[in-house]
């Protein structure tokens, strides 16, 4: 008995993590494979793949819903990178980190600002930036071999060469 529930575990561990690299084959290996992507800046992007933040804010609403990939743009909030120094970030700008799964776009009021402040005050805690939607991300996965590549501003396509 104990041998059995021993191996569906094992089973299990072992089929997720072939889920995974599965996924990522054929997601980022097929040529002309075209996906979303939004360039988002360090330390935010990182924070995303790392299982920190589950919101993304934009100025803007989008009705898009399905797989993104995260990527890191190039320019860093150093003011804000102070902020997170114990969470241990590795930091690259420049690359398609992870992705995830864009689920909903809530327009932001007071309340729901307030809720993801007691989820977390440090991650949602002052920002800089407009706050009028979060898009809601999930299913996040942090590439183990990150893509270099060069961002654009929005939700853009990137084309896998």
């Amino acid at each position: 008995m104990f041998v059995q529930k021993f191996n569906a575990v094992h089973a299990a561990i072992l089929i997720n993590g072939l889920k995974t690299v599965i996924r990522q084959f054929f997601c980022y290996n097929k040529i002309g494979d075209k996906m979303k992507a939004l360039t988002i800046k360090e330390p935010w992007a990182s924070l995303i793949v790392e299982g920190y933040k589950k919101y993304e804010f934009r100025s803007w609403k989008t009705n898009y819903r399905g797989k993104i990939l995260i990527h890191a743009g190039k320019s860093i909030e150093k003011d804000t990178l102070k902020r997170f120094e114990s969470y241990s970030l590795n930091i690259l700008p420049g690359y398609i980190i992870g992705e995830a799964e864009l689920t909903d776009c809530i327009l932001v009021d007071k309340q729901f600002n307030e809720q993801l402040r007691n989820i977390d005050s440090i991650v949602y805690g002052k920002s800089n930036h407009t706050e009028t939607y979060a898009w809601k991300l999930e299913n996040i996965i942090k590439y183990d071999k990150p893509i270099p590549v060069k961002g654009k501003l929005g939700l853009w396509n990137y084309k896998n060469k």
